[in-house]
């Protein structure tokens, strides 16, 4: 099977596991996503989903975040690991959108990768899911781990994992892929001891670096 086939037939068995596909990280607005997805670096999602509905009530609007002390968002976000960073990102990407985007989250990757702690991962997530803006595929570990096991890519530098998804899949499809190969990921496919024999891509899955 040619891998762009393949690819296809991927996406349309793992459409049939996931129909509707969206984000784990809990959200309504398109800045508590960039939010969340900042703080879901080297996080799980269900602890980061603990931790924002703190965030939020603190700090309900980007201008609250903005005028906040970075020390008191340091203590409100410590659970979600590398929290120093974080608080001083979050605090200086809400300046930043007060400032120079009129209070608004930008809808283009120039802009939005101009945020500090926002890059091409996090802008492609926040367009896609609070915009229905593909300008990009976000690639994070799950992704970079089953797009190279499925023969999808023989990089394993995220830039270039893109890249070589965004050539596979039409541009309407760019976020669903994200999700679902997130999800699969997590549910079949994880680091150690991918569960092959129940896995419903097994018959097309070159295994790519699979003991």
């Amino acid at each position: 099977m040619q891998k762009k086939q393949r690819a296809l037939e991927i996406f349309r068995r793992l459409e049939k596991r996931y129909p509707a596909p969206e984000p784990a990280l809990d959200w309504k607005t398109p800045w508590e996503l960039l939010v969340a997805t900042v703080l879901s670096a080297q996080c799980t999602d269900a602890r980061v989903n603990l931790v924002t509905p703190v965030f939020f009530e603190r700090w309900p609007s980007i201008p609250d975040v903005a005028a906040a002390d970075v020390a008191e968002i340091e203590e409100v976000v410590r659970s979600t690991g590398f929290f120093r960073n974080k608080a001083r990102n979050l605090k200086n990407a809400a300046i930043r959108v007060v400032e120079e985007y009129n209070g608004e989250v930008p809808r283009t990757m120039q802009d939005l990768i101009t945020l500090p702690g926002v890059a091409r991962k996090t802008a492609n997530i926040v367009l896609s899911n609070a915009f229905g803006i593909h300008e990009g595929i976000a690639v994070d570990t799950h992704v970079t781990r089953l797009s190279f096991r499925l023969g999808l890519t023989t990089f394993t530098d995220q830039v270039r994992i893109e890249k070589d998804l965004m050539a596979l899949y039409p541009r309407e499809a760019w976020g669903d892929i994200n999700h679902f190969l997130v999800y699969f990921g997590r549910e079949v496919c994880p680091a150690r001891k991918p569960r092959c024999p129940e896995c419903e891509l097994n018959d097309i899955c070159p295994k790519k670096g699979v003991k």
